[in-house]
């Protein structure tokens, strides 16, 4: 191979890598992630994620917040469905047999919750609603 030949490949191998890492970082933006509302500290899945079916949700709040209610897609879940762990506030819910959500479907759903202080304080309640995907 002459040497124009070989810098025209290479030319066109950088390119090419350069045009897929700019698609990369245009297609999957890294940044921040949603806006949270204070006092909550995570929550999954994250607004606009992409998730599968077997995913349950979780809600991260400050040690002293309590979750008050949760509606999936419209749907009340009894508080008594939702499972904490005390020493972090982390709550989770899954849907399964016996809930009045049994699955996901594929397509959006949106959650929301409700939450207020239970101890250390005046009451700080709260409310937000977020949607995502089960591909």
């Amino acid at each position: 191979m002459d040497r124009n030949r070989y810098r025209a490949v290479m030319a066109t191998l950088v390119v090419g890598l350069a045009t897929i890492v700019v698609a990369i970082l245009w297609l999957y933006p890294d940044g921040d992630s949603a806006t949270l509302p204070g006092p909550i500290e995570a929550v999954f899945p994250l607004p606009g994620d992409v998730v599968a079916r077997q995913i349950g949700l979780e809600v991260d709040l400050p040690v002293g917040y309590r979750l008050l209610d949760l509606v999936v897609d419209g749907v009340p879940i009894a508080i008594e469905e939702v499972s904490v762990t005390e020493g972090t506030a982390q709550w989770f819910w899954r849907p399964g047999p016996g809930s009045v959500v049994e699955e996901w479907t594929a397509g959006d759903h949106t959650i929301f919750i409700r939450w207020d202080r239970t101890a250390g304080g005046n009451p700080d309640p709260g409310e937000y609603r977020w949607s995502f995907r089960v591909g």
